[in-house]
This record gives C-alpha cells, sequence and structure tokens, in this order.
C-alpha cells in the first residue's frame, strides 16, 4: 500500500491524526505525505533514516522539545515475536513488550510496522545561518542566550564546522512551530551578530527540513560520538572553542529540555540534560580514523557530560548500561527471558550485556 493511501488518500480526513509506518519508511517519506495535511511526524536532521528504526532508539528530533521522544508517539506496534506469530501490541494488549520496544532497540522481536501518532503543524520557520568561525565566540554567546528561554516550539542546534579544503565556520540551525515574525524576534540574538556568510532561514513546508542542515543522502564511513551536556556553562563554551576541531568534521549542540525533560513511559524516561552533544569525523584512513578517535574522546572528557547517553548515540565497545538505568535494564531484562528466552533477537546493543 502506498504511504499516502496509508495516511487515508488525497482530500480525507485522517482517523485519530495517526499514520501507519512500514519497517522501511524514512522520515521524509512520512513529511511528504503528512505536510499537505498540516500536520507532521517527529523528524530528525536527515530525511533517509527509517521512523521505526529511530523509534526503537527513543528518536531525537527536531520537535522533540515540543513533543518529546519519537517513541512518545508510538502508539503500536506490528511484529513477528520469537515463537514466529505475527502481533499488533500497544500498552494497553501487552505493556511490559510495548513499553521496551519504545527505545530500547531490536532485542524483543522484529517489527515489521508502527503506528504513529502525527502533531500539528500549520506553520513552520526555519534555516541555516553561517559564519566564519572568527565569529564563534559571539555566535556561542547569542545560542546560550536564546536557548536559556526558548519556548518549547523552538529548537536551535550550534554547529563548529570544518570541511575540507574549507576554512572554518559556524553555523546555527533552527526550526519553529509557528509564524516568521514571532520565530524572527525569538532569533534577534543572531541578527545582531556580524553578517553571516548565508542566511538560509525562511518559512518552510515540514517536508523540507532536511534541507537545514542538507547532510549527505547516499552511504559512507564515519566515526561519530554523541553525549549528553549537563550544562553549557562559560567552561564548557570556553572549552568547546579554545581548539581548531579538526580532524573532526563537525561539533554539534542541540538544545533538548522542554518535552524530553517530562515524564516519558519509555525505557529512556525523561531526559534531565538540557543540551546533546554530537562529534562527528570521516575516517579516510586508519591514522586519520584513531586521530578522531582522540579527539572525540579529549573534548567528552573535558565536558560536563552526564555519563547516559541515548541508544541511538551508542558506538561499538559501550553498552545497553550506558544508555539505561541499573533499574530499567532489569526491568527490560525480564522483559526479554519471557519474550525471547531462547535469545532468538540479538541487536547491536542486546541488553543482557
Amino acid at each position: 500500500m502506498a504511504l499516502l493511501e496509508q495516511f487515508g488518500g488525497s482530500g480525507q480526513q485522517l482517523p485519530a491524526r495517526r499514520a501507519h509506518i512500514g519497517a522501511g519508511v524514512s522520515s521524509g517519506r512520512v513529511q511528504a505525505a503528512a505536510a499537505p495535511y498540516g500536520l507532521t511526524g517527529l523528524p530528525g536532521s536527515s530525511p533517509v533514516v527509517s521512523v521505526p528504526g529511530v523509534a526503537l532508539g527513543g528518536g531525537l528530533s527536531w520537535f522533540g522539545r515540543a513533543y518529546g521522544w519519537v517513541a512518545d508517539s508510538v502508539s503500536a506496534f506490528d511484529l513477528v515475536d520469537a515463537d514466529g506469530h505475527q502481533r499488533h501490541v500497544t500498552a494497553g494488549i501487552d505493556p511490559d513488550l510495548f513499553w521496551a520496544l519504545r527505545g530500547a532497540g531490536g532485542d524483543f522481536a522484529i517489527v515489521t510496522g508502527l503506528e504513529l501518532t502525527l502533531h500539528d503543524a500549520p506553520r513552520l520557520y526555519g534555516g541555516r545561518m553561517v559564519w566564519t568561525a572568527e565569529h564563534a565566540p559571539e555566535v556561542m554567546d547569542a545560542y546560550r542566550q536564546i536557548t536559556a528561554t526558548a519556548p518549547d516550539e523552538l529548537t536551535v542546534w550550534l554547529d563548529l564546522l570544518h570541511f575540507p579544503g574549507f576554512d572554518p565556520m559556524v553555523a546555527v540551525d533552527a526550526t519553529y512551530l509557528g509564524g516568521a515574525e514571532q520565530a524572527r524576534d525569538l532569533l534577534a540574538p543572531l541578527d545582531r551578530l556580524p553578517r553571516p556568510l548565508s542566511d538560509g532561514r525562511r518559512v518552510m513546508a515540514v517536508s523540507e527540513l532536511g534541507t537545514i542542515t542538507a547532510e549527505p543522502t547516499d552511504p559512507g564511513p564515519g566515526l561519530s560520538r554523541g553525549e549528553l551536556l549537563t550544562d553549557l556553562d562559560d567552561v564548557a563554551a570556553k572549552t568547546l572553542l579554545a581548539d581548531p576541531i579538526a580532524p573532526l568534521l563537525s561539533v554539534q549542540i542541540r538544545h533538548l529540555g522542554g518535552a524530553f525533560a517530562r515524564p516519558s513511559d519509555s525505557p529512556h524516561g525523561p531526559l534531565a540534560e538540557p543540551y546533546a552533544l554530537y562529534l562527528f569525523g570521516v575516517p579516510t584512513d586508519p591514522a586519520t580514523a584513531r586521530a578522531i578517535a582522540d579527539k572525540q574522546r579529549a573534548l567528552a572528557g573535558a565536558l560536563p557530560v552526564s555519563g547516559r547517553k541515548p541508544l541511538t548515540f551508542l558506538n561499538p565497545g559501550e553498552t545497553a548500561a550506558d544508555a539505561f538505568t541499573s533499574t530499567t535494564l532489569s526491568r527490560l531484562r525480564a522483559v526479554k527471558r519471557r519474550r525471547d528466552p531462547r535469545n532468538t533477537f540479538r541487536s547491536n546493543f542486546p541488553v543482557g550485556g
């Protein structure tokens, strides 16, 4: 069935504002289908990632400050269980399995589809502003000022960038679920900065979100590390700007808070940390790969990280214990023993270790 037909077809009302999404459906396809109705899913920075894949890991979205984890908007899973049975799972049918699937990964069943609650997005303003790196301290100050009082409808990310063959740059990415005039008022500290190299902010459709960061959509090598920051105070800001980011290509800070910090019936629960840190580099050879990992380790060690991170941030060498509290992990292991005692399903980061 075509995705638009799953939404009810052109010109029809959406019952309960829910989308039925197959396992391989990308965020971009959901956004394109929802946009004509003034609705949105909870997309991240890239339109090519699968919605079920993100939801199984919890999911950090552009609109998470307004609506929480991507997993919080999942109302049902279609799956094949460890006995080979097809099942439709909701909070009412199987509360423990439903809870575990909303963020603890693919250790419990094969998810073939899900039902996602859509949200209002009748107006959207957003885009990227870019400056040369010499203005990074001023941009950082403006970013901290904006995020200190940002309403839940406003999401702002800061990016330190250094692409091969280009001078270092600093960027601010923003989305606002509302009108352009109010968005510009909220982002006014950016307009008081030196003239940017580019300013792509505009009224846009929710289907255009992938254009903000313009991440590559073709597969390629990369080494990433994600952390959660407990603060972005003066010391942390100076640490981030003290040295060039090379050999990293980007150091990104995402403002969290809002609905992320409120109660969530999911393994991750509420996010107390106000910012996420994402460090990325491209390993062109073994020596560069080692240098990237060393730089990531040094930066993370110098910043106020909480020591816990979303499942989707985990890398080889880390385990589910780096994503969940010991109490949550014990509950997840109990669900695993009951639903898959023979360990038929083995995720990248199994809850058993």
